[in-house]
């Protein structure tokens, strides 16, 4: 029977009477599934007793990937070779001379010949990368100085002409070289940069010349001890044909020789100085270059993108200069994709030293009863069981970045160009940033065995550090990513074709900008908040409302402030936008790596911790959707109960998560971290 409405009634007790109509009818339409019970130590030993059942060999056979042998040549070929090991205490100097020292050897002496995997095959040669850096971030940062960089530069700017004189050199080590870009004023903004080089058509050859201190090239990898050559990146000056001044043909990249081979001395005109000691990757020899009209042949010039003849014509295939840089830019963009699947390798190795370290030590527990671990212990938890579940999501999208980069490379594909472009660049961004915090945070949840320097996490993080710099900032490399998402947005209201990886855009924009239904914002049950279509959906609607909002801030702001005024103006925002867009890739790489999973239970473990990482991120950025009422207070909260939940579900199994990662003992060096005896490795080192 119908309740006759209140003549007396307020239009708050109306909505009142609305909620709760909703309520009713989103139960029927969806009962609640059964959340965890308040946690007492009674049911969490009953949850315990119901843990999956999960074969950390199989889960590792699933994670590793089809380059683990080549990674399983190089570790076994260091701990061989004691000598060639990175000790706990060591100088600068020295750590430099063992760096030059580990490359070599693994190069001629194991037969590990990177150089020819950079564009045969850049999955091999990441995977080769991961490993070096495992055994001393110094090395591996080294390596692809030598081959990535200075190499890479060679085969991607060059022409055949370049591939035929160096590649031999470099792929053997006799032609250590650098990559001069960066200048003392100049790091992010590259089209700034100072230094010039210019034509005379009298002698064939380029003047090479740093006009001002801030022209330096500063930060040199290789420059201060090994370099013999230099890909040296200048603004090309072409004399105008009436003598009268020079035209700017935009930034390019020379090979500048700046050692002699023989004496190894400084070659006339150079000046080398040594950047000393630095925060971390002190086995890496970085050096400021200065130049004092230093001549080189004409032939020099990497000329795949622009050319000059021998009476000083100008040619290129593309139009203009801002076409000409970004297509010398593009082509370095695997530094970025080997920066991201490198710090996943960091993460793995601290992550598997904190969590192992968590389960073994013991600290308080029940009245006269043992003492128990610290990773039972929620707190404990909170830190590091999202960390590794993040660690698993990285691995599987840095997998794919790798792929879309390979295929690239194969195809030259304009729109894979670009997709790989951004999500390199945003990927590389997001891992970086989020190791970096990592290291700190696991240094800390392992107390001051922590702060031991053999236990690693200090070299780690010092090392790691500057992945967030290098290889382009990560605030820059996020507004790429968001200029790329405004572009795309842009885009889809035109009705142009969107890049694979946004179009989720298209698909679901209209849905996703749309009011939240009022039913589904309470929706509770644990069934529905661990779908993925949940799951996917959330991540998805919050990029596009975060996105559509800062298109409209843009627009109303550059009305006043221009372009550029505008931008800055809401730069936290943009920042945020693409960050959200990265998390919606990862999670739906990570969700596509579980439903591919073969084994039962193996893809159960998978879908928990994937779980935990939707539901983590969501927790953790839950004002935004509780602003729009995506999410209401009662869902909030049990998301917010399901994610504890979730964390101590991968607890009982984090041991066999980590296995996973098939580290050996060998590769990390740390006492508390080793799979046995840690106790007993860790007070005889110190001398017990």
């Amino acid at each position: 029977m119908m309740q006759k409405p209140n003549p007396n009634s307020t239009a708050e007790d109306e909505d009142h009477r609305v909620v709760r109509r909703i309520q009713r009818l989103s139960l029927h339409l969806t009962p609640l599934g059964r959340l965890p019970p308040e946690e007492t130590p009674l049911q969490l030993l009953t949850c315990a007793r119901v843990k999956l059942n999960v074969n950390a060999s199989l889960l590792s056979d699933y994670m590793r990937g089809k380059h683990r042998e080549i990674q399983e040549r190089i570790f076994e070929f260091f701990n061989s070779r004691p000598d060639l090991q990175t000790p706990v205490e060591i100088s600068k100097d020295e750590h430099r001379d063992l760096c030059m020292r580990q490359l070599l050897a693994l190069v001629r002496e194991a037969g590990i010949r990177p150089f020819k995997y950079v564009l045969e095959d850049p999955g091999k040669y990441f995977a080769i990368a991961e490993a070096v850096g495992s055994v001393d971030m110094s090395l591996g940062i080294k390596m692809g100085v030598q081959y990535s960089l200075w190499g890479g530069s060679v085969l991607n700017l060059g022409t055949k002409k370049h591939r035929d004189k160096y590649y031999d050199g470099i792929d053997n080590l006799e032609y250590p070289g650098c990559f001069a870009m960066t200048e003392l004023h100049h790091g992010s903004n590259v089209q700034g940069i100072q230094t010039v080089a210019t034509f005379d058509p009298s002698t064939d050859e380029f003047i090479i010349n740093t006009p001002n201190d801030g022209a330096i090239k500063w930060w040199i990898g290789n420059a201060a001890v090994h370099g013999k050559f230099a890909t040296v990146f200048a603004k090309l000056m072409l004399p105008c044909k009436d003598n009268e001044g020079v035209s700017d043909m935009g930034v390019h990249a020379f090979i500048v020789p700046i050692r002699d081979f023989k004496t190894h001395h400084t070659l006339p005109g150079i000046e080398i100085h040594d950047c000393g000691h630095k925060i971390g990757l002190n086995g890496v020899d970085n050096g400021a270059l200065r130049f004092h009209s230093v001549r080189i042949p004409r032939d020099n010039l990497l000329n795949r993108f622009g050319d000059i003849s021998r009476d000083g014509k100008y040619t290129s295939s593309l139009p203009t200069a801002n076409k000409r840089f970004a297509a010398t830019l593009g082509e370095l963009v695997g530094g970025r994709v080997g920066l991201a699947y490198s710090s996943v390798g960091v993460l793995k190795i601290a992550v598997t030293i904190a969590v192992r370290y968590s389960l073994l030590r013991q600290q308080f527990g029940p009245p006269k009863q043992p003492e128990i671990s610290i990773l039972d212990y929620q707190s404990q938890q909170h830190k590091l069981m999202p960390m590794l579940a993040s660690t698993y999501a990285f691995h599987f999208a840095t997998l794919y970045l790798v792929e879309k980069y390979s295929d690239m490379k194969k195809s030259h594909d304009e729109n894979v160009v670009g997709d790989v472009h951004s999500l390199s660049a945003g990927l590389k961004a997001y891992v970086t940033s989020y190791t970096a915090k990592s290291l700190s945070i696991c240094r800390e949840a392992c107390g001051g065995h922590g702060y031991a320097a053999v236990n690693r996490f200090g070299t780690l993080r010092n090392d790691h550090d500057i992945f967030q710099t290098f290889e382009g900032d990560n605030t820059v490399l996020l507004q790429q990513v968001a200029a790329d998402l405004l572009k795309q947005y842009k885009e889809k209201f035109q009705g142009g074709t969107l890049a694979v990886t946004w179009n989720y855009l298209r698909e679901s924009m209209g849905t996703y900008l749309s009011q939240p239904n009022p039913v589904t914002a309470r929706w509770e049950g644990e069934d529905h908040l661990r779908d993925p279509n949940f799951q996917l959906d959330a991540f998805r609607y919050r990029t596009s409302r975060l996105l559509q909002s800062v298109a409209v801030r843009l627009r109303k702001h550059s009305k006043t402030l221009g372009g550029f005024g505008a931008w800055n103006r809401c730069l936290n925002h943009l920042l945020t936008v693409a960050e959200s867009h990265i998390e919606s890739v990862i999670l739906a790489k990570f969700i596509e790596a579980v439903q591919k999973c073969p084994d039962d239970n193996t893809r159960a473990a998978l879908k928990l911790i994937c779980d935990l990482y939707a539901l983590n991120r969501i927790w953790n950025d839950i004002g935004t959707y509780r602003n729009v009422d995506y999410v209401a207070p009662n869902k909030a909260k049990a998301i917010h109960k399901l994610t504890e939940y979730l964390s101590f579900q991968v607890r009982n199994i984090a041991r066999e998560f980590v296995v996973a990662f098939d580290l050996p003992d060998h590769v990390l060096r740390a006492p508390i971290g080793l799979e046995s005896e840690a106790y007993t490795h860790y007070t005889q080192y110190v001398g017990f």
